[in-house]
């Protein structure tokens, strides 16, 4: 077994929340040094808007299951 196969092995062995950090510091990994700033005040924007959105009772909220329900119905 290579040792990537024995690091995946070991990582899938722990709990979601250290699997999700885990995951997060890899695809992190793969960003390149310097960030774009401009792409994390894009992001910062379209957060408040779609907050915005919510409290204003403008957004079409939906339950996670159901969407993903719907999703894998519509990859049949």
């Amino acid at each position: 077994m290579s040792t990537a196969d024995q690091i995946l092995h070991d990582a899938l062995s722990l709990p979601a929340h250290d699997r999700a950090a885990v995951a997060h510091e890899l695809l992190l990994s793969l960003e390149p040094e310097t960030a774009d700033e401009d792409v994390d005040k894009a992001w910062a924007a379209e957060i408040r808007r779609r907050l915005k959105a919510i409290r204003e009772g403008r957004a079409v909220l939906r339950d996670w299951n159901e969407a993903l329900a719907e999703i894998r119905q519509a990859m049949i």
